[in-house]
């Protein structure tokens, strides 16, 4: 399927967890999206992999999903669900981009991959150094994100006025605790699969048990799911799951019980994590944005916590212009210009900025 010996002096592929891990704590910056073990958990029916550039001072660490394209003997490559994009340190004004897209495409063409696309890390802006001179950087919508380094009370100063007596009143109903082993684990699975069914999610949001597992037991990162317990009835209301690496807090998934939909636990979980968060001495706190990178009801949401909004990019390069048309005429799809590759616009892959 790929060329599992291709290597050349400046691009070494990785796909090793020791190795792995080592590269990418080796930069300064780094997040949970970039690790061996998200990849693990977030690669479906596809081949994570790190490319490696090096040359002279400059280093590059670009992860991708390698995937088949069906009915063919071509692939594509993508990125995981979330914020990752390329790592670099040594990156200068002089920064040689023709030399690297040289090399990336040299290992493209080797393994027959048409197109790439990855999404972005709003936190690392040098991304856009190392890959805007080599295909396409495309703002698709704002993701929301908390200054955890400012006082706790000064955050919440921030907060909408309705918000703030949201979360006055739900206190007064449930207690926030940790979930502490797998059954509780489990039940939140089990809210979270309540609520995509709920909301008749698309099939892309249905993770299986061992996503949600892998993710709380990495060691590359720090998982944190909080269970909303109803005082009253000790029933779990709600429960989010929340992960971060290095200073960056990211909120990732959430569910709530249909009977306890009115009490909006999911408010109180994101502000207790804020404030834990705030005590953990991280920098950011990550909510993402709406569905689709649109300005819908989850954006407005998430926007009544914070009104600093940083812009979430993708890149997307086409690599084999010839094949990339020839697959685009032959999958008679809708036509959906932002979608991206055209061919797999019939799969519904749903982009979102989560």
């Amino acid at each position: 399927m790929f060329a599992d010996n291709y290597h050349v002096h400046m691009i070494e592929i990785i796909e090793e967890k020791k190795y792995w891990d080592e590269y990418i704590s080796s930069f300064e910056e780094s997040d949970l999206y970039h690790t061996f073990d998200y990849h693990m958990a977030a690669k479906d029916n596809s081949r994570p992999v790190l490319l490696k550039y090096s040359h002279g001072e400059t280093r590059i660490a670009l992860p991708l999903l390698l995937r088949k394209i069906p009915n063919s003997s071509l692939n594509d490559a993508t990125s995981v669900y979330g914020y990752p994009g390329p790592l670099c340190k040594g990156i200068s004004v002089n920064f040689d981009h023709q030399h690297f897209k040289k090399e990336l495409f040299e290992y493209f063409m080797a393994n027959k991959i048409v197109s790439v696309f990855s999404r972005l890390n709003p936190f690392l802006p040098i991304q856009h150094d190392i890959l805007g001179k080599i295909g396409s950087i495309e703002k698709k919508g704002p993701v929301v994100s908390i200054d955890l380094t400012k006082p706790i009370d000064i955050q919440r100063q921030g907060f909408g006025k309705r918000l703030k007596s949201q979360l006055n009143k739900i206190r007064k109903h449930c207690t926030i605790k940790k979930a502490e082993n797998d059954e509780e684990i489990q039940q939140f699975i089990n809210i979270y699969h309540e609520n995509m069914d709920r909301v008749n999610a698309q099939s892309m949001y249905y993770f299986n048990d061992d996503y949600f597992k892998i993710l709380a037991k990495s060691k590359n990162f720090k998982t944190e799911t909080l269970l909303a317990i109803h005082n009253e009835t000790g029933d779990i209301m709600g429960a989010s799951m929340f992960f971060y690496r290095n200073s960056i807090l990211h909120y990732h998934l959430s569910g709530t019980k249909t009977e306890y939909l009115s009490h909006m636990p999911t408010k109180l979980l994101i502000d207790e994590m804020r404030i834990n968060a705030s005590k953990f001495g991280l920098s950011h706190f990550n909510l993402g944005g709406g569905l689709s990178a649109a300005d819908d009801s989850l954006l407005q949401f998430k926007s009544s916590f914070s009104k600093n909004l940083l812009d979430f990019y993708v890149w997307t390069l086409i690599v084999d212009q010839k094949q990339y048309i020839k697959l685009t005429e032959e999958c008679n799809h809708v036509h959906n210009s932002d979608f991206f590759p055209q061919y797999r616009c019939n799969n519904h892959l749903v982009l979102t900025t989560k």
